[in-house]
């Protein structure tokens, strides 16, 4: 098995900021609310005119730019996505003409706030296996689109955003040192995109609702949480790593309460936490890439450093990557 790594990472977010004190005038909200609750004070939000495929392509390019590698030798493309700009042509598709990666396979993952890391895994199993030498892998969410702004229970939480990485061969001994991807199908009712009224076969279209997420928060406040601690925990013994090991955990950003719930579980201070929810809320797949996007920007990873990136999403489905960067 090669080793395979990050070698680039991009980032791109929509410029229309929308802060709790927005949201306040929208619905029965208010930022002391919101905050305590979830950690979040503001989220970016997309354009009607801006696709999710436009910040994927944003994202992708930055990536591209600081792997070293030139589009036209990417040789795979995954997307890591719930939110497409339609059912088909992917979103990977649509990127790979966008940056002229003429050679690359393309496709979609669709695993909610876990994309990310399904994507990744599966980008470097390609890799590994030898069919690919390198990949661009990119998490683009506009799930604003899927959001009842009338709920005040989920459209606090949400944001846009994209995050992408190159995947390719590196120093033997770091790189992606072992994963781990779980699916729990019994708890897919406490999140899901519901679409009442629809119907395929009516021709005037009197009964189509557009889809929206609903959620049952505090239900799935417990199952998060003991999944998360739980890909860590499985991760870290697939790469012969104790948790007093991990320099810095990369988690999902769904609530500031969860993450704070996992540190305590897992008893790792939650000062080894990369924190970003404030300013983005949560972007489902594309909230781990943007992350990890700011931790190297930021100078807070190093080389050398073990890094835990864990997530869980709607599904109920959770992943976990050790990365030695």
């Amino acid at each position: 098995m090669k080793s395979i790594g990050i070698l680039g990472l991009g980032h791109c977010l929509p410029e229309r900021v929308l802060s709790n004190h927005d949201l306040e005038k929208m619905v029965d909200t208010s930022d002391e609310w919101i905050t305590t609750r979830t950690g979040i004070k503001e989220r970016r939000i997309a354009e009607k005119d801006q696709p999710n495929s436009s910040l994927a392509t944003g994202a992708a390019l930055e990536a591209i730019a600081n792997s070293g590698i030139a589009a036209e030798d990417i040789e795979l493309i995954i997307v890591a996505t719930i939110s497409p700009d339609s059912n088909f042509p992917s979103v990977a598709c649509l990127v790979q003409k966008a940056v002229g990666a003429r050679k690359a396979a393309a496709f979609d993952v669709s695993a909610a706030c876990s994309g990310f890391l399904y994507a990744l895994t599966t980008a470097k199993q390609f890799l590994a296996g030898g069919m690919f030498k390198n990949a661009l892998v990119i998490a683009s969410e506009k799930i604003t689109d899927l959001i009842d702004w009338n709920d005040r229970g989920t459209c606090v939480l949400f944001g846009d955003g994209a995050g992408a990485c190159v995947l390719g061969a590196v120093d033997d001994g770091h790189g992606i040192i072992s994963d781990f991807m779980h699916a729990q199908g019994e708890f897919g009712d406490l999140m899901a995109v519901v679409s009442d009224g629809r119907e395929p076969m009516d021709q005037k279209r009197e009964l189509i609702r557009l889809p929206y997420v609903v959620m049952q928060g505090k239900e799935l406040f417990k199952v998060a949480v003991n999944s998360m601690a739980l890909a860590v925990e499985e991760a870290l013994k697939k790469a012969g790593l104790g948790l007093h090991d991990i320099d810095l955990v990369v988690p999902h950003q769904a609530n500031d309460r969860i993450i704070t719930a996992v540190a305590k579980k897992l008893e790792v201070p939650k000062e080894r936490f990369f924190i970003n929810i404030h300013k983005y809320g949560n972007m489902s797949a594309a909230s781990i890439a943007v992350a990890l996007y700011e931790a190297e920007e930021q100078g807070v990873l190093k080389k050398g450093d073990h890094v835990a990136l864990v997530t869980f999403g709607a599904g109920l489905v959770s992943a976990a990557n050790i990365v030695k960067w």
